[in-house]
């Protein structure tokens, strides 16, 4: 199983398929990065070679790409950056609400966490 930046990626498809599972690196990416290292993108990953992966490797590097820890380091300084200055969108982020203007009344069910049942107490009428 080829291992690149970290992740693993899956033996059994082809090249430009398997690179996507890098995060940041989406199918026109995937095929610079291959044109740049010269590999066939038809080739299956389980057929690489390890000098073809170091090839992937460098080419990602070389071209100044931010993929997975860099990246992903990088999102969250920003998310906390704005939630550090107070904005709009950074208290959306605190709140674990959507932050791009999506509707909370009915959906957002992926950002909010499963409903929370609110009982309805009933008043013991005194006789």
């Amino acid at each position: 199983m080829p291992r690149i930046l970290g992740v693993d990626i899956p033996t059994e498809k082809r090249i430009d398929i398997s690179l996507t599972y890098l995060y940041g690196i989406g199918r026109k990416n995937a095929l610079d990065i291959l044109k740049e290292a010269n590999i066939d993108p038809v080739k299956r990953a389980k057929d690489l070679k390890e000098d073809e992966v170091a090839r992937i490797t460098t080419a990602i590097q070389k071209s100044g790409m931010r993929a997975e820890g860099d990246l992903r380091r990088d999102i969250a300084a920003n998310i906390k950056r704005l939630m550090e200055i107070g904005s709009y969108r950074g208290m959306r982020h605190k709140k674990s609400l959507p932050v791009r203007g999506q509707r909370t009344r009915t959906n957002a069910r992926t950002r909010k966490g499963p409903r929370k049942n609110v009982s309805i107490i009933k008043k013991v009428v005194a006789e």
